[in-house]
């Protein structure tokens, strides 16, 4: 299965928490911003190798990966951190939500934003061909 399949496969079965937090992401309802779910954040590996993880949530304007921990989080930490190493390497963010937070959505959310509302934006310049 290569990324792209394993990101369909992932996005077909969502954890709950994944699903809330979705719904809350998408058709930019989180100040306007652009989220896609399932997302392959690609590395380079061995020489001439690429590599590649799944973030649950990126948003490119702000090059933010947000990752929601379930119980599995507890027996990878050390999995997390280097993977989280190499995101902050590449320069993006990484946030981690716990699944127990999700409960509490609406203060979930309002982190969020005030997370977002400190990073700064990376927009791409339009194309003139775009116009």
């Amino acid at each position: 299965m290569n990324s792209k399949e394993f990101a369909r496969h992932l996005r077909k079965n969502m954890t709950s928490e994944e699903s809330l937090m979705w719904g809350n992401l998408r058709n930019r309802n989180c100040l306007g911003l652009k989220f896609v779910r399932q997302h392959p954040v690609y590395y380079p590996g061995e020489i001439g190798k690429s590599r590649y993880f799944i973030a649950d949530f990126y948003c490119e304007e702000k090059k933010l990966v947000i990752e929601i921990d379930g119980g599995i989080h507890l027996q990878q930490i050390e999995y997390d951190n280097n993977r989280d190493t190499i995101m902050q390497e590449m320069g993006l963010q990484v946030l981690r939500i716990k699944n127990e937070e999700i409960k509490s959505m609406s203060a979930t959310l309002e982190k969020l934003k005030m997370y977002l509302s400190n990073l700064p934006s990376y927009k791409k310049e339009k194309d003139k061909r775009d116009l």
